[in-house]
């Protein structure tokens, strides 16, 4: 479902799903604020879904205080190492081409 969604769609998702977090641990945004020294403007907007731009570092912020972040590894999981990778018993090293 989220493919058809541009990064400013997902974000207003979010900032809702934040809200719902928030209020279910009886949080108010100036406690957010001060836990995790995020404006209360920018809370406000995150969760009105009127933030179309946010650096990952303040979005993580505000995940970790209400719980979330535990889950960042699903974003990008950690790949396996690939059998493409190996030549024989050692490990193939990538090349760069020197600039021109």
């Amino acid at each position: 479902m989220t493919e058809a969604l541009s990064p400013a769609q997902i974000l207003r998702a979010l900032g809702q799903r934040f809200k719902e977090y928030r209020l279910r641990l009886d949080m108010t945004q100036r406690q957010v604020s001060e836990q995790t020294t995020v404006s209360i403007p920018t809370i406000y907007k995150f969760e009105a879904g009127r933030i179309t731009d946010m650096s990952v570092a303040t979005l993580f912020k505000l995940l970790r205080c209400v719980g979330a972040d535990t889950n960042w590894d699903r974003i990008l999981p950690e790949l396996p190492e690939s059998p493409y990778l190996y030549n024989g018993d050692n490990k193939k090293q990538r090349i760069r081409h020197p600039k021109k």
